[in-house]
């Protein structure tokens, strides 16, 4: 009888250690976490950012809003619609042109925004929870400068909003 030798352990894919899938990972356990801590409230992460950026800065037009969160017009579009669907935000004409439509949270939009915040706490606290304190400052500010760095090469540039006053 001859032993069968077992084939000699193999080094993982060079893909593991890839910025662009640790990335994509870090996102995708990043929303199964909001997506479990805010199940009850009917809300992507992209909807609740729309709903964050209207909470800081209301009266702000769909392309000021896209650029805020780094989307397409299109994306912005789709995700507008359907809160405007559910009577979370309003969108009117600006003063400045009939063409522009400027967006406000409603009672309701605010009120969703402030159940939804301990939710969203939640998942950020469990996603930076395997992380000292420290270091947990120290990948948020990596993670800024990496996006700074290159955001001119980004296919949908991503404008921060400047510091209400």
């Amino acid at each position: 009888m001859t032993a069968t030798r077992s084939p000699a352990p193999q080094a993982p894919p060079l893909i593991y250690d890839r910025p662009g899938f640790l990335l994509r990972r870090a996102h995708q356990l990043s929303v199964g976490l909001f997506e479990r801590h805010c199940a009850e409230f009917g809300l992507t992460p992209p909807q609740y950012g729309v709903l964050s950026v209207l909470s800081y800065a209301p009266d702000i037009d769909q392309i000021t809003l896209a650029k805020a969160l780094g989307y397409d017009k299109v994306t912005v579009s789709h995700i507008v619609r359907g809160l405007e669907a559910r009577s979370l935000l309003t969108r009117d004409s600006s003063s400045a042109g009939r063409r522009r439509m400027v967006m406000r949270l409603t009672r309701q939009g605010k009120t969703l925004l402030r159940q939804t915040a301990a939710g969203a706490a939640r998942a950020h606290d469990e996603l930076l929870g395997p992380l000292p304190p420290d270091e947990q400052g120290h990948l948020l500010r990596l993670l800024d400068q990496l996006c700074s760095a290159l955001e001119d090469q980004a296919r949908a540039p991503m404008v921060k909003l400047p510091p209400q006053p």
